[in-house]
């Protein structure tokens, strides 16, 4: 770790780091919010690699200069997410670990199955999933919100797009919740064994994709992989295995994002009942607002990370090409040169460019406006229907540098 980072306080390459409180954290990376130069941490190496340096970007400009010059950051080479060992590229070659010319296509071949009559009938299947899985919580009474809320809205919207049959969604939960969980003990009791465990998962899940596009090209129906495996109009398709590189992507930026914003809601909306008061007074006019801060006070991706491509000074310190950067949303969206009160949950606040979904560039999320569309159908459902809907305890957080998620929210009804 460099000088910057010592004097901080802080090791964001340690996993203690991201054991603290959440308030904690926020501290530190105020510290290095006040630093005049990017601070340097050791990178763990991948199995038999070198040590290598990053640079945390914690600044909202920082963030967005990055994100708008993908020339100069590159989110493939050593890729966007956390270094994982070299079995793993085979499945995590999606979109997110690309540039263009090779993302762009992806991204159009993508963009195109998201047809009007598959978007109307997702609205309507999320009004529906919303309306039930809230029914079943005044009917559950004092419980999980995770596990009745929170979880099973973003999965069942996913795997719907997708086209997985419900005999399968217990089994994409459980090896998903796999996947993303790091080294958090209750997914991976032995670190030692946590590149195989979290390995198995992901290659069961590239292999339940793959096995549904092949018997979507036998038997096509109105799903995106129907459309996916189709050729556009254009002749081009999505290959087996990008389908399921995609099909994982869509678990972590669709499925598990969501479900930690929307959790990390029900926090928000408990701790801040006059907020809460707001929101369900007039709906309409705050739910759209409301949605966008509960998704920058909860910032469910940590950060993402970039390599240089080349030598470039960012704010007096000279990036040297080959090395790395993490772009720190969270720290980003709480940066007090761009947001009045950022510690604030402020249901009306405007304007609000909070980089939760990404920087603004190629790499924003294909999935933003699904996700507002759930979480406006759910939050909307839960406020109007049980109006005294809370926490009733404290979150238990995943053990997690890369999700900034919560594994489970006491909650009651009433």
């Amino acid at each position: 770790m460099t000088g910057a980072g010592i004097a901080a306080g802080t090791d964001l390459s340690d996993l203690a780091f991201w054991r603290r409180p959440v308030a904690e954290r926020d501290a530190a990376f105020r510290r290095l919010r006040a630093l005049a130069h990017p601070a340097g941490y050791r990178e763990m190496p991948r199995p038999g690699g070198t040590e290598n340096t990053f640079y945390a970007l914690v600044r909202h400009s920082d963030v967005v200069e990055a994100s708008r010059h993908p020339e100069v950051f590159s989110s493939a080479g050593e890729g966007a997410t956390p270094r994982t060992p070299a079995g793993f590229a085979e499945y995590f070659g999606s979109m997110i670990n690309m540039d263009d010319p090779r993302h762009a296509r992806l991204r159009t071949v993508v963009s195109r199955a998201f047809t009007p009559k598959l978007v109307a009938r997702l609205r309507s299947y999320i009004s529906t999933t919303a309306e039930r899985l809230v029914a079943e919580l005044a009917a559950a009474g004092p419980c999980d919100f995770v596990a009745h809320v929170a979880a099973p809205m973003p999965l069942e919207v996913i795997c719907e797009l997708v086209g997985v049959p419900e005999r399968h969604r217990p089994f994409v939960l459980e090896r998903s919740n796999t996947a993303l969980s790091g080294v958090d003990p209750d997914y991976v009791p032995d670190p030692g064994q946590a590149a195989g465990v979290l390995l198995g998962a992901v290659r069961d899940l590239h292999a339940l994709a793959q096995d549904l596009a092949a018997h979507r090209r036998r038997q096509p129906g109105d799903d995106l992989i129907s459309l996916l495996t189709g050729p556009g109009r254009d002749g081009d398709r999505l290959t087996a295995a990008e389908i399921g590189s995609f099909f994982i992507l869509l678990l972590v930026a669709g499925n598990e994002t969501t479900r930690h914003a929307i959790s990390g809601g029900l926090v928000l909306l408990t701790n801040n009942p006059g907020q809460r008061v707001l929101l369900q007074r007039d709906f309409d006019q705050y739910g759209a607002t409301a949605v966008e801060e509960v998704v920058r006070c909860a910032s469910p991706v940590n950060y993402m990370a970039r390599q240089l491509t080349r030598d470039h000074k960012l704010r007096g310190r000279t990036l040297r090409a080959g090395e790395r950067v993490r772009l720190y949303y969270r720290s980003a969206n709480r940066d007090e040169a761009v947001f009045f009160r950022p510690d604030e949950f402020d249901v009306a606040r405007r304007p609000n460019p909070h980089v939760a979904f990404g920087g603004p560039g190629p790499h924003f999320c294909l999935g933003a406006h699904l996700a507002r569309t759930e979480m406006t159908a759910l939050f909307g459902k839960l406020l109007r229907t049980l109006p005294e809907v809370h926490a009733t305890g404290t979150p238990e957080r995943l053990v997690s540098s890369f999700i900034n998620g919560i594994k489970r929210l006491p909650c009651a009804p009433r």
